[in-house]
């Protein structure tokens, strides 16, 4: 468990810093990570098969709600497992849910993997997560190789498959997507913080969910790129404080001004 642990923590390790300034980095590691294509589009008529073998266009899950990409393979003995688990409590902490306000898309990386297991790891995960109405909108796909390549490509997902261990190497993370399938945002690890992924995906949404407190937050919390997280802003966060202390000083002297005016009619001499 000790090796598993550490392991897991190398890979999540080699998504902040590149892998020519890790020495000692096992050489397929190197070549694993995500390389950031921010603005950039997944292939929206690429193929794939659904969980119940049915050939489907990737374009067919977008078009009105943001999606959560998560590139995996269903046969891996760690990693992967780790951060399905990690999406579901992270997307167990958010009000919204799945189908309600985005869609998730998990894709196997592994072309040799078929639409059974896909089933399987969508009935596992669908009742771990619990919520009605998440098995129409969190997809779980196969595809051919040259499929998948096209949408690992896109996305800047880069991973190896190591002949000596039989398994791939490869980096965890989600990749935000808007309803057009637009590059919005990427969260590295596998775990993600609900207030990072709500802000997430209320800029894919492009401004079709959310509310007037997320687009406060938004203004004080700058998405970083490098860390693929959100951090606060602090010339912004000392202007909001600023416009607010101004607007609260202005209320307080026009509910003064209110008072002493009621104050002086009900004292002013009568006829």
């Amino acid at each position: 468990m000790k090796c598993c642990v550490r392991a897991a923590a190398l890979l999540l390790a080699l998504l902040a810093a590149p892998a020519a300034a890790q020495p000692g980095v096992p050489t397929p590691l190197r070549e694993v990570g995500f390389d950031q294509n921010l603005g950039g589009s997944v292939p929206l008529d690429a193929r794939f098969s659904d969980e119940q073998g049915n050939e489907v266009e990737l374009g067919r899950f977008f078009g009105e709600r943001p999606v959560i990409l998560s590139l995996v393979y269903y046969e891996c003995p760690m990693l992967c497992s780790m951060a399905l688990n990690g999406l579901v409590g992270s997307l167990r902490v958010l009000d919204e849910s799945i189908g309600d306000e985005f869609e998730v898309v998990t894709v196997s990386f592994d072309p040799e993997e078929t639409s059974a297991l896909a089933a399987g790891k969508k009935q596992s995960y669908v009742a771990s997560y619990a919520r009605e109405g998440a098995a129409d909108a969190w997809h779980f796909l196969t595809g051919e190789a040259e499929s998948i390549r096209e949408l690992t490509n896109a996305v800047g997902f880069r991973y190896v498959y190591d002949e000596q261990t039989a398994q791939f190497a490869h980096a965890a993370g989600i990749v935000l997507l808007t309803p057009e399938g637009k590059i919005a945002r990427y969260f590295y690890g596998i775990e993600y913080p609900g207030r990072d992924l709500r802000l997430g995906l209320v800029e894919a949404s492009e401004g079709r969910i959310g509310n007037v407190v997320d687009q406060v937050l938004l203004y004080c919390f700058q998405y970083n790129p490098e860390t693929g997280s959100y951090a606060a802003v602090a010339l912004n966060i000392v202007r909001l404080a600023a416009v607010l202390t101004i607007v609260g000083i202005a209320l307080l002297l026009l509910v003064l001004r209110r008072g002493e005016r009621r104050v002086r009619s009900q004292v002013s001499p009568t006829g």
